[in-house]
């Protein structure tokens, strides 16, 4: 047993590590046995939260009777313990595979499975799928809802910086279109065929393709855009505050109208879901945006409630504000899309002011009429309002 001051060194380290190599020995079966009884649990107990190799060492002296099907032992321990990026057997002695064991290492930490692929289900991972969706939606540039040849051509030279020549082409549709005929259309490589081919990578442990293409994009290994694509080129003053340029709020009236698919004025749910699902995930499920502005009886939101949404993401986080403009389509950059208002202290001596969106703190106390002031005042899109319940 190591003792407290070691294992406190031992999670130290694991702390800082980018990836764990987890081994034991292929001629002592109960060392396996010692990583799933308290290894990989003491990783979890110590929220360590990096992809770990298991590595079966010493595979020249193993014998006849200790001979396992690695496969078939591993298959369940990774079915419980999804850190496990991947297992395989070594002998430092001669040399067989060690090169490898720290190659998959490297690779768990560049291309990681776990962000990209559920292997559980299957399945890419929701993040992933609209990640892939946003880009395939960039390369449509004839926004036929396919990618043609020379679409399909432009999107492997920015990713990979080589072209694909027309057979390679040819190929990769006779590949989609006989495992999944919806894949392909006459117009070219449809969004569930772009989709199916990552998946497809992913399984034959490709993993690196489909990292390319992602990073290539700006997203990070989180699959979110990079802080460095969300730069907020102002410098804020405590009095001052970001708000919607008036290009950004008429790119948002063209949004709302494009995803009204029955055109009657109101963002239903599943057409808000569809408008953000190019967005890691939906921005206003949660406060402070959740109960924030008034909805129809259907729980929908008006264009004014829409854009409501938006200042106030705008005022409490501007950048949060930028990346998901960024991600349902806008592309012309932060300083068009925000702008910083004058300071309050100029305001106040010119009397005047040209902000559109308004912070105002509401105290009282305990059934005074808060609520009932600021909901009477919802719908007005200009303004938004924090409510402070406190007891006096």
């Amino acid at each position: 047993m190591c003792s407290l001051e070691s294992r406190g060194k031992v999670a130290e380290e694991l702390k800082r590590a980018d990836a764990v190599v987890l081994t034991y020995a292929c001629d002592q079966p109960s060392t396996l046995n010692r990583l799933t009884t308290f290894w990989l649990y003491e990783f979890r107990r110590l929220e360590i939260k990096v992809p770990v190799i298991v590595v079966g060492c010493k595979l020249d002296k193993r014998d006849e009777e200790h001979h396992m099907n690695l496969e078939q032992v591993m298959a369940p321990i990774m079915q419980q313990f999804r850190e496990i990026e991947t297992c395989i057997e070594c002998s430092a002695a001669n040399l067989v595979q060690v090169p490898e064991v720290f190659y998959y290492a490297q690779k768990a930490v560049l291309h990681p499975t776990a962000p990209l692929f559920d292997h559980e289900t299957q399945a890419l991972k929701p993040r992933c799928v609209r990640a892939l969706k946003r880009i395939f939606i960039l390369c449509d540039h004839d926004m036929d809802d396919a990618l043609n040849d020379e679409e399909l051509n432009e999107f492997q030279i920015k990713c990979f910086n080589a072209p694909l020549q027309p057979a390679e082409i040819v190929g990769v549709k006779r590949v989609v279109q006989e495992k999944l005929p919806q894949g392909v259309n006459d117009l070219g490589l449809t969004l569930t065929g772009f989709l199916f081919l990552h998946a497809l990578f992913i399984e034959k442990g490709r993993l690196e393709t489909t990292w390319t293409v992602l990073r290539k994009f700006g997203y990070n290994d989180e699959i979110k855009l990079k802080d460095d694509n969300l730069t907020i080129p102002f410098k804020k003053a405590p009095d001052q505050s970001l708000e919607l340029t008036s290009e950004a709020v008429e790119f948002l009236k063209g949004v709302f109208s494009t995803f009204d698919t029955d055109k009657d004025g109101v963002l239903r749910n599943s057409e808000l879901d569809d408008l953000f699902s190019t967005a890691p995930e939906s921005p206003w499920g949660e406060a402070p945006y959740k109960d924030a502005v008034e909805r129809t009886p259907l729980g929908g939101l008006s264009l004014s409630a829409f854009l409501s949404e938006w200042a106030l993401m705008t005022l409490l986080e501007p950048a949060q504000s930028l990346a998901n403009l960024i991600y349902i389509g806008y592309n012309c950059g932060a300083a068009s899309a925000l702008r910083l208002t004058r300071r309050k202290s100029v305001d106040r001596k010119k009397q005047q002011t040209d902000r559109n969106v308004y912070q105002c703190f509401v105290f009282g106390p305990k059934g005074s009429g808060k609520s009932a002031l600021l909901k009477s005042l919802l719908g007005r899109y200009l303004y938004e309002f924090k409510l402070v319940n406190c007891c006096c």
